[in-house]
């Protein structure tokens, strides 16, 4: 069987960490985003909003966790392996500040190719903000086109998830992933 590597993607407070969660608990094989992780280690040297303060370093810390999470994926002994956030979000949060960025970061989005890709649409209902997350509901619809636009580019084929409940929104991912692991 071939290893599925499938990336949960969309705009903040759109469901994805809760999705993930919701997986890990049902055994799938999960990496959690890592951005929150790179926040966290900035705030601990004195560093609020690392991504507002020095986006392109951040956007390189988020560009080797990504890379990392894409070579242990590659190397679970499980079949099937969801990820929070993947390379491409990299580039459509520097599009969406208006940065420009190093070409090894498009390389890298060329070099590590995912299985599938959901999409969560902006969700006004589930919207909510918190310590790690800057952004407001209409930021938030913004990066989700620059998202669909950056994967779009190198040519994934977006499976956006239906708004529901966490066991319906987790059903139609898994109908997903089964269906094309059958064929």
């Amino acid at each position: 069987m071939q290893k599925e590597i499938i990336v949960i993607i969309g705009g903040p407070g759109t469901g994805k960490t809760t999705i993930i969660e919701g997986l890990l608990a049902q055994g799938y094989c999960c990496y959690p985003e890592v951005s929150r992780e790179v926040t966290m280690e900035a705030k601990k040297q004195g560093i609020e909003q690392l991504f507002l303060e020095n986006p392109l370093l951040f956007s390189e810390l988020l560009l080797e966790g990504r890379k990392k999470q894409f070579q242990n994926a590659c190397e679970e002994t499980e079949n099937i392996v969801f990820l929070d956030r993947g390379i491409p979000d990299v580039l459509a949060y520097m599009h969406y500040i208006g940065d420009s960025y190093p070409a090894h970061f498009e390389a890298c989005c060329i070099e590590n190719k995912y299985s599938k890709i959901f999409i969560l649409p902006p969700w006004e209902e589930i919207y909510v903000g918190d310590d790690e997350r800057y952004e407001n509901y209409e930021q938030a619809k913004l990066i989700y086109n620059h998202l669909m636009e950056t994967y779009q580019k190198y040519d994934y084929d977006l499976i956006e998830v239906p708004k529901g409940s966490l066991p319906e929104r987790i059903s139609f991912i898994l109908d997903n992933v089964n269906q094309s692991v059958s064929n």
